[in-house]
C-alpha cells in the first residue's frame, strides 16, 4: 500500500513538471509587448531607463515596445539619448500620447515608429529654452532654433508626418489636440503657424486609441520600417503585456531628480549643517544635512539648474550662519530671507522644470520662524546681565573683613578678596558693592541702605 502511494506522488509530481514546462513553452512562443512609461519631467533617469528597456526589449525579440507618455517636456540632453535610442532599436516602438507629451515629448512621440493619441490629450509647444535658466542672447536664441527645428522636421520626415506642423511646435510653441494632430480638426491661426492649411495632411501622429488594449488591438498587422531598413510587421491581437518598470535605483534616482524634491534636499541639507553649527555635537543634523547636501548637489547638477539661483541660496545660508554670530538684531536675518526667496525662484529659471511656489513660500516661512526665535535668543542674551566670569561679580554684595583704608579685604560669595574702597574708609561688617574686577583685585563702594 505505501509503495503504491510513493509511486502515485512519482507520477503526481512528474505530471506537474511537464505542465509547467509546457506553459512556459506556450508562454515563450506567445508574442510579447514591452511597456514602460514616461510619467514626468525627462531627466537623466528616465532617459537610462528607457535605454535599458529597449535594450532588453531586442534581446528577448519582443513584437514591440510601447512607450505611454505624460510629459511636460525635460532636458535636451536626456531627449537625445532617448530620441537616439528609438530611432536606432532593432524592434518597433510605439509611443501612446496619454494625456501630454510638451515639449521634450513631442520629439519623442515623432522619433516612435508608431505614434498614438489618446481621446483629450495634447503634443506640443516644444520651443527650446536654457537649461541652465540663462537668458539667451539673439544670435544663440536663433541658432538653438534652428537647429530644434532642423531636427523636429528631420523626425517627422523619416515617418512621413507633417513637417510644418512639428516646426511651427518649436517655431511658434504651437500646441495640437488629438483630433487637429490626426488631421480630423481644423487648426485655428494656420497662416500664422506656417501651415498649409487648417487640416493636417499628411498628420502629425498616426491614430487615436481610447486605451492600451485598444492601441494594440488598431496597430496589428501594420508594417514598420526600421533603421536597418528591414520591414517589420507588428502581430499585436493576442500579445502578452509585460509592464517594463523602473528598478529600485532607478526609481530612486528618478524620484530626486524632481526639481521640487532637489529643493527640499537642499532646504533639509542648509537646516541640517545650520543646527549642528549652533549646537556642536548632536551630530545627526550634521549627518542628515551633509547626506541630503551631496543629494541635492548630485540632483540640482542632473536637472541643470541655475548656479546664479544657487548662489543666492548659499548666499542666504552665510547670512544666517553669520546672523548667530555677529548679532545685527535681525538685519543679516532679513536679508537672508530677501536671498533665499530670489535664489528659489531663480532656481529653475528659464529650464523645463520649476519649483511649486506653495513649497517655496513653506520654507521661507519655516527658515523665517527658525531665524526669528535665534534672533531673539541672542538679543535677550544680549540685554541680560552677566552672570559668570569676573563680569559676573559686578554688582554683587561682599562684606568688609578689614578696614577700607582705601585698601583691605573683602568676603564675597564664602571666598576672600582684596579690595579697594572708592568711598574713603569704610569699616569692617559693612557692606558693600563691587563696582570693577581688576585681576584678582576687587573696587567697591558703600551699598546704600534701603529705606
Amino acid at each position: 500500500m505505501l509503495k503504491r502511494a510513493r509511486l502515485l506522488l512519482l507520477f503526481f509530481i512528474f505530471g506537474l513538471a511537464l505542465a509547467a514546462v509546457a506553459t512556459e513553452g506556450a508562454s515563450a512562443a506567445s508574442p510579447q509587448v514591452d511597456v514602460l512609461k514616461i510619467d514626468g519631467g525627462v531627466a537623466a533617469p528616465l532617459a537610462d531607463y528607457l535605454e535599458r528597456g529597449i535594450r532588453e526589449a531586442e534581446e528577448k525579440d519582443v513584437q514591440a515596445v510601447v512607450i505611454t507618455m505624460n510629459t511636460p517636456g525635460g532636458l535636451l540632453s536626456s531627449t537625445e539619448s532617448i530620441v537616439t535610442a528609438i530611432t536606432n532599436s532593432r524592434v518597433p516602438v510605439v509611443v501612446y500620447v496619454d494625456p501630454w507629451a510638451g515639449s521634450a515629448g513631442t520629439f519623442i512621440t515623432l522619433a516612435a515608429h508608431v505614434a498614438a493619441m489618446a481621446p483629450g490629450s495634447v503634443i506640443g509647444a516644444a520651443s527650446p529654452v536654457s537649461g541652465t535658466g540663462e537668458d539667451i542672447d539673439e544670435t544663440m536664441m536663433k541658432k538653438v532654433k534652428q537647429h530644434t527645428m532642423a531636427w523636429v522636421e528631420s523626425l517627422a520626415e523619416s515617418r512621413g508626418r507633417n513637417k510644418k506642423a512639428a516646426r511651427a511646435a518649436v517655431a511658434e510653441a504651437a500646441s495640437y489636440t488629438q483630433q487637429e494632430a490626426l488631421g480630423l480638426d481644423e487648426i485655428e491661426g494656420c497662416e500664422e503657424l506656417g501651415l498649409d492649411g487648417p487640416i493636417l495632411d499628411p498628420p502629425l501622429v498616426d491614430l487615436g486609441a481610447d486605451n492600451l488594449e485598444d492601441l494594440l488591438r488598431k496597430i496589428d498587422g501594420r508594417e514598420v520600417t526600421l533603421q536597418s531598413g528591414v520591414v517589420v510587421q507588428l502581430h499585436t491581437a493576442d500579445v502578452v503585456v509585460n509592464p517594463v518598470n523602473m528598478t529600485t535605483v532607478e526609481r530612486f534616482l528618478n524620484a530626486i531628480g524632481d526639481s521640487n524634491i532637489a529643493y527640499i534636499l537642499l532646504s533639509i541639507a542648509t537646516l541640517g549643517i545650520m543646527v549642528e553649527i549652533f549646537h556642536p555635537g548632536l551630530i545627526f543634523p550634521g549627518v542628515l544635512g551633509g547626506i541630503c547636501l551631496f543629494l541635492s548637489v548630485y540632483s540640482l547638477d542632473m536637472l541643470e539648474a541655475n548656479y546664479a539661483g544657487l548662489l543666492l541660496m548659499l548666499l542666504a545660508f552665510g547670512l544666517f550662519v553669520a546672523e548667530a554670530f555677529t548679532p545685527t538684531f535681525g538685519l543679516l536675518t532679513a536679508g537672508g530671507i530677501i536671498s533665499l526667496v530670489l535664489g528659489s525662484f531663480i532656481l529653475f529659471s528659464g529650464s523645463p522644470f520649476s519649483v511649486d511656489p506653495k513649497l517655496i513660500a513653506g520654507v521661507v516661512v519655516v527658515f523665517t520662524v527658525i531665524f526669528l526665535i535665534v534672533v531673539t535668543a541672542v538679543i535677550r542674551a544680549h540685554r541680560r546681565r552677566i552672570t559668570t566670569g569676573k563680569e559676573g561679580l559686578v554688582g554683587e554684595v561682599a562684606m568688609v573683613q578689614t578696614s577700607l583704608d582705601p585698601r583691605g579685604m573683602v568676603t564675597l560669595k564664602g571666598e576672600r578678596w582684596n579690595a579697594r574702597s572708592e568711598d574713603g574708609t569704610i569699616g569692617p561688617g559693612e557692606e558693600v558693592v563691587v563696582t570693577k574686577v581688576e585681576g584678582l583685585k576687587l573696587t567697591v563702594t558703600k551699598r546704600l541702605e534701603r529705606r
